[in-house]
């Protein structure tokens, strides 16, 4: 099952939205579609059920919807700040500070 890892914090809406990482304390900006597949996704148990969903939502072809989906979660699995549930999630490295 896909997931956001625990140390990416989204602020997600149907006007768009942003997931903000823990480990980088960057912002990933998403669009309102992309918002709407990643809500998709974290409400689904499979990406095949997200993307039949996501096409539902949005009046495309399951197809359409089905790469939609994938580029949104591949995009964020690349970013880091998601997992698809096989693999275990990383852990944040914290590096020693020096005083």
């Amino acid at each position: 099952m896909w997931q956001l890892h625990e140390t990416a914090h989204p602020v997600l809406t149907d006007e768009g939205g942003a997931i903000l990482s823990e480990q980088t304390g960057r912002w990933s900006y998403l669009t309102p579609t992309a918002s709407a597949a990643v809500m998709i996704l974290l409400a689904s148990t499979t990406e095949a059920e997200a993307a039949s969903q996501y096409a539902e939502r949005y009046g495309i072809s399951t197809e359409q919807a089905a790469a939609d989906v994938r580029t949104v979660a591949g995009t964020l699995t690349a970013q880091g700040l998601a997992h698809d549930g096989r693999t275990p999630a990383r852990r944040p490295r914290w590096k020693k500070g020096r005083p």
